[in-house]
């Protein structure tokens, strides 16, 4: 008797995060097929063994279930027009960029009208946390879609939520990278301030970790920051889109966000100063550069 031959997902978009999915479902069994417009991409996907396809057409032909990963809706669009024609009814589209949830919302409904089943898959954690399954995944899209999606998400996360239609993940996303962002500068100042006030930043994390101030920031980015390992799991200039995202639906919504103005702020210093491919850690740049400067 022949093994049943493994289903082919389909990945659009290997960056850090891409990459992170398909090791995580390739270690489950399935087979990857991806595609990126970086030729470095498609060879890292290969060389985990999955299986490069020379455009974004290709993938969402051949496979039925398809994970876009990209970095914002301008891309997720263009990649929409170039394969919505070749979807076919009762395809699955999986998007897990972190991108606007109106486009989102939109982008269900239109691909409800051709028969596809759309969730807005939206990841909270680091590629590393992706690796090592302790992500979690905020999605909105029909009961059906989610069911149709639970075991890829179950292959890289530690607890999902299905929290409405499509858009609602997306709108949770931004809620849960405000908090993350602003942990992560808090973080930043707070070690920062300890320097200067003649205390290690190794010490002052070991102790704020053992107290009520602690947060998961000081595990995953702490170290990092003392010392100035920025490497990048999750690069500055992504995030601070995702900040952009917040003040732009913070302004449709009508919430007071002083806040991620500052942090706004802060990122574009980092930026400024050469970090915004780094490690999102590298926030801490901006403390230790005095904008009069």
């Amino acid at each position: 008797m022949q093994p049943a031959e493994r289903e082919t997902i389909g990945l659009i978009g290997v960056g850090l995060l891409g990459t992170a999915l398909a090791a995580r479902w390739l270690e489950s069994g399935l087979t990857v097929q991806g595609f990126d417009t970086a030729p470095d991409r498609a060879a890292a996907l290969e060389a985990l063994g999955g299986r490069p396809a020379p455009s974004a057409a290709e993938v969402a032909r051949a496979c039925t279930r398809l994970v876009l990963c990209l970095p914002h809706s301008g891309v997720t669009a263009m990649v929409l027009q170039e394969i919505t024609s070749v979807l076919r009814p009762g395809s699955l589209v999986v998007d897990s960029s972190t991108s606007d949830p109106e486009f989102m919302a939109d982008t269900g409904k239109q691909l409800a009208e051709l028969g596809v089943d759309y969730v807005d898959a939206c990841v909270g954690g680091s590629s590393a946390q992706v690796r090592r399954g302790e992500a979690v995944v905020m999605a909105g899209g029909s009961v059906q879609a989610w069911e149709r999606s639970r075991d890829l998400f179950d292959a890289f996360a530690k607890k999902s939520w299905l929290l409405g239609p499509p858009g609602s993940g997306a709108r949770m996303k931004l809620v849960f990278n405000l908090v993350l962002g602003l942990n992560r500068a808090v973080l930043a100042e707070g070690l920062e301030f300890a320097a200067h006030a003649g205390i290690a930043p190794s010490q002052a994390l070991e102790v704020l970790r053992e107290g009520a101030a602690y947060s998961g920031v000081m595990d995953t980015k702490g170290e990092r920051m003392v010392t100035a390992d920025f490497s990048p799991e999750a690069r500055l200039s992504q995030h601070r889109k995702d900040v952009r995202l917040i003040l732009a639906a913070a302004e449709r919504w009508g919430a007071v966000t002083p806040l991620s103005h500052v942090h706004d702020a802060l990122l574009e210093r980092a930026e400024a100063l050469g970090y915004g491919q780094a490690d999102n850690s590298a926030v801490i740049t901006a403390f230790q550069s005095r904008p009069d400067r």
